[in-house]
């Protein structure tokens, strides 16, 4: 008896070393993309955990706005998310490149993933598409990101806020960027990474303050112009591409996210941003703050920042398709490479509005 006793206490011992065991794994794992410790030797083939991880402090930050459930984001309860990134500020003389980095962090997806969203025009028009998120920082700094930045990316998790860095080092030079010193918001979409500010405190959802008349099932659904406004200033009305740019065709799998699979044939058009870069300044305002309205002939509208169009480093470009033979869904529409649904290919675009200052 004394025998099984012991057996017994032993297996028990046991268990509950190999339940901790898991569940310390799992918190791990859970928490933490990598270890913290650097690969000096090379064990792993990653290139991302070679030099030495520094954590940041992060503020708290509330989340306000066009929201039912306004409040403080809850950090405890968000996985940490990894991105890759090669900083690079607007500078006189050329872009100024500050060093690569991996940052872990908070992804703004997982933090707006429980908001119940309460829009001031949803009577006008519902769809969630003519969302966006303006991040503040503790200077008062501003940056707008789009609702499909957040949630519709073929790459989604890639928008966050970082608590830990690691400098991706180069293996010949051995040159060490600087380093951050406080939290900060990082978007590795981004080509210029202006909108990469430190010590965001406030995240504030807005809907886009125009209002247009909707006709739901409006055919036929044709315009036969499309007209470009810089701050409610028209800059040029389009009947058709501009021939002198060169036609791109993209391969795609168009699906959607209430009918699901619409086609699997390409779109042929131009590229959005080299119309709109003949018209709307690239400067550091623009590519924090802008914003662009896409607006349909039905009403039907979508809000791009500037950034997402202009400033892209992933080449997910988004294109104009203009088909002046097509009566109905016509004669302009958008095919946005990035999104991985087709919410916002709009169709029948008669307007394209641009505004730089807050909205």
């Amino acid at each position: 008896n004394k025998m099984k006793k012991i057996i017994l206490i032993s297996l028990i011992a046991l268990t509950v070393a190999s339940c901790n065991q898991k569940n310390s794994n799992t918190e791990t794992q859970s928490n933490y993309l990598r270890p913290t410790k650097a690969d000096t030797v090379d064990a792993t083939n990653d290139f991302y955990d070679n030099a030495e991880t520094y954590e940041l402090a992060v503020k708290p930050i509330s989340i306000e706005g066009e929201i039912e459930n306004p409040g403080l984001v809850d950090f405890s309860t968000l996985p940490l998310r990894s991105v890759i990134v090669k900083e690079t500020l607007l500078a006189e003389n050329g872009d100024e490149f500050i060093g690569a980095y991996r940052y872990d962090g908070y992804s703004l997806y997982d933090m707006l993933n429980h908001i119940k969203l309460n829009k001031k025009n949803s009577d006008e028009f519902n769809p969630i598409i003519d969302l966006y998120v303006q991040v503040e920082n503790d200077k008062g700094e501003k940056v707008n990101i789009s609702w499909g930045e957040v949630y519709y990316p073929n790459h989604l998790q890639e928008i966050i806020v970082a608590k830990r860095v690691m400098r991706i080092v180069p293996s010949k030079t051995n040159e060490l960027w600087p380093l951050p010193e406080s939290g900060k918001l990082v978007i590795a979409s981004d080509l210029i990474t202006e909108r990469n500010i430190s010590n965001p405190v406030k995240i504030t959802v807005k809907s886009y303050p125009k209002s247009f008349k909707t006709v739901k099932g409006l055919k036929p659904l044709y315009s036969p112009s499309l007209d470009i406004y810089n701050e409610n200033e028209k800059l040029v009305s389009l009947t058709k591409n501009p021939h002198e740019l060169s036609k791109e065709t993209f391969h795609t799998i168009f699906y959607g996210r209430g009918r699901g699979i619409h086609s699997t044939q390409p779109f042929e058009g131009v590229m959005l941003k080299d119309i709109l870069s003949r018209y709307i300044e690239f400067n550091r305002e623009s590519i924090r703050q802008g914003i662009f309205l896409v607006v349909a002939e039905d009403g039907y509208r979508g809000v791009f920042t500037f950034s997402e169009v202009m400033n892209r480093n992933d080449q997910s470009e988004i294109l104009l398709v203009c088909n002046p033979e097509v009566k109905d869904d016509g004669i302009f529409r958008l095919f946005p490479a990035c999104d991985f649904f087709s919410d916002r290919a709009i169709k029948g675009i008669n307007a394209i509005y641009f505004s730089a200052n807050e909205q």
